[in-house]
């Protein structure tokens, strides 16, 4: 990790990797644009500039900092980000959600895809297993971090808030863990579905060090990630609500829960690459 982020290098990152969702989608007709799409300075800023890892990828991780993906239906830009961070080789995204494929549609574990350390997209489940391993770290005595990415649908989840509590009550304070809040889920807006009232005053509520920021502005985001790595062993969980916009850089797609789970068309997948440039090559 460098000390000054590479703002244009991370930028253009970002637009290739936003052009391997929209490929990766329409080449199966499958898949989840919209929250990846959300989500892409996240992932690019995590594994670009904000954690130390090994790409060449241990299971256990000791000594690095560790990430889980709990809403595992946004695979398309994790894999892409795991790929382009050279965990494999990048022609592989030609495989994604195809028979025999290590890059399914939700994270899986039984083909040993380096950098997925659990199957996940069963809703709820990511912040209980995230902590799980940031307590083995405290007992093995590494001080690495560990990251967990949830959506904000699945607050919605009754096993979250019981890890909640369980991270706050056990100091869980090598934990970072960040709400994509993006105001979609799949049947429409959240506040339609089932409103989540004031979601930072209820995990200060339950003990949890609460920052916010703009998901979708890098410079914003990753003083904010770094801010919450300066928190870590102050005796508490940290939660990020980040808020980013679904479909971000694809014009007909922002803002909208109608492309949560809908793949482009040729004519639309034409128009989105349109707007996104090709900076470092497609798959």
């Amino acid at each position: 990790m460098s000390s000054n982020p590479d703002l244009k290098s991370l930028n253009n990152i970002c637009s290739q990797v936003r052009r391997d969702i929209v490929r990766m989608v329409h080449a199966v007709n499958s898949g989840h644009p919209g929250g990846s799409l959300g989500c892409t300075e996240y992932f690019v800023a995590l594994f670009n500039h904000i954690m130390k890892y090994d790409s060449s990828f241990n299971i256990e991780g000791k000594g690095e900092d560790v990430f889980f993906l709990s809403n595992g239906h946004i695979s398309p830009v994790f894999y892409s980000t795991l790929a382009r961070a050279g965990f494999f080789d990048v022609k592989e995204l030609s495989t994604f959600r195809k028979l025999d494929s290590r890059l399914q549609g939700h994270p899986a574990t039984e083909e040993g895809l380096p950098g997925v350390r659990i199957a996940s997209g069963s809703l709820g489940q990511g912040l209980s297993a995230a902590i799980g391993v940031a307590l083995s770290k405290k007992l093995d005595g590494d001080d690495r971090n560990v990251f967990i990415l949830m959506g904000d649908g699945e607050q919605q989840e009754g096993q979250v808030w019981e890890a909640a509590m369980f991270a706050a009550h056990n100091k869980v304070d090598n934990l970072i863990a960040t709400i994509d809040y993006n105001g979609q889920q799949i049947d429409g807006p959240l506040e339609e579905v089932n409103s989540l009232g004031n979601l930072k005053a209820k995990y200060d509520a339950f003990g949890w060090d609460v920052l916010e920021c703009d998901g979708n502005n890098l410079s914003e985001l990753i003083e904010t990630i770094e801010a919450a790595r300066s928190k870590t062993g102050s005796g508490k969980p940290i939660m990020i609500l980040m808020t980013t916009e679904m479909g971000k850089g694809v014009d007909f797609m922002e803002g909208t829960h109608k492309w949560h789970g809908v793949a482009p068309n040729d004519e639309q997948l034409a128009d989105a690459l349109s707007q996104l440039e090709e900076t470092i090559g497609d798959y």
